[in-house]
């Protein structure tokens, strides 16, 4: 089944863990313009993994805020579409067969360390925006059989030397090395679920997306994900990586910057228009009507 059969095709992939801002605004309203642009299509997928954090409300916000900033999609949990389903708790067994791919072609290891472990071994993360530490390789030697009984992690072995490049559409040439970069990462943890890196490239090459459009702080996040298009044998699409929205700090904008929630710019007496009308006006603006 060929969806794409060579028209564009865009995503708004939101997470629903807290309200979404106007970074998120800002973000999918360049999804969107690139899609209309092509004159392609949009495809909404709920990144509802997160069981913990996820809650109804957020959900139910999700398609209200969305609707409400004037967003429209071809293809959603809403609406259905060839690619269903749209929501990545439902989605499990595409991830579980990727992740026995990657078992099966030696890709991946079991790990058992802890966060706290990586961090205790000395090795920092590489970026600030960057939440995965490098990994000391620990358990890179280590086999299934080898791991006692409980819970563990399996991680991506990353070829060593292992240099990825690739051209973003917004920020240009890109490479990264891994093991100075980024290094041995999480495709599954120890909660039986798919990490990001593994549950966003199974998505995306099942809904074939033809341009991943998000923030810049995914950068690094992309180097990994192309290793996995690689070991899963999967076309990866084009990336536009957006400048963020930053706070009065200098911090980029985050759930918890509640004053900046669409929901609440909306009960505020904002509207989408204003927002949209700075942005069309500077593609590159990063401002904030009001600042």
């Amino acid at each position: 089944m060929n969806l794409s059969d060579g028209i564009y095709r865009g995503r708004l992939a939101p997470s629903p863990t807290g309200w979404l801002h106007l970074g998120h605004a800002r973000t999918f309203w360049t999804a969107r313009q690139r899609a209309l642009a092509a004159g392609g299509q949009l495809i909404l997928r709920n990144e509802d993994l997160d069981a913990a954090r996820c809650r109804p409300e957020f959900v139910r916000g999700l398609f209200e805020d969305l609707h409400w900033f004037g967003f429209n999609w071809t293809e959603g949990p809403d609406c259905g579409g060839p690619a269903a389903p749209y929501q990545q708790s439902a989605r499990m067994d595409c991830y579980r067969a990727a992740l026995e791919q990657l078992r099966a072609g030696q890709y991946i290891y079991p790990c058992t360390c802890s966060r706290r472990d990586i961090l205790a071994a000395g090795r920092a993360p590489h970026a600030a925006d960057d939440a995965e530490p490098l990994y000391p390789g620990t358990c890179r030697g280590r086999t299934a059989a080898a791991i006692p009984p409980g819970k563990f992690a399996w991680r991506f072995r990353v070829p060593n030397p292992a240099v990825v490049s690739f051209v973003d559409g917004h920020e240009g040439k890109q490479t990264f090395v891994g093991g100075r970069d980024f290094g041995d990462f999480v495709v599954w943890r120890q909660d039986d679920l798919p990490a990001y890196q593994l549950a966003c490239v199974v998505d995306d090459a099942a809904m074939q997306i033809t341009e991943v459009v998000r923030g810049a702080d995914l950068l690094l996040s992309t180097a990994r994900q192309l290793l996995l298009y690689h070991a899963l044998g999967l076309t990866p699409p084009r990336f536009y990586h957006c400048p963020l929205l930053l706070d009065d700090t200098g911090r980029r904008l985050a759930k918890r910057h509640d004053a900046l929630s669409l929901r609440t710019l909306r009960a505020a007496g904002r509207t989408p228009q204003e927002f949209q009308r700075l942005w069309a006006a500077d593609p590159a603006s990063l401002q904030r009507p009001g600042q």
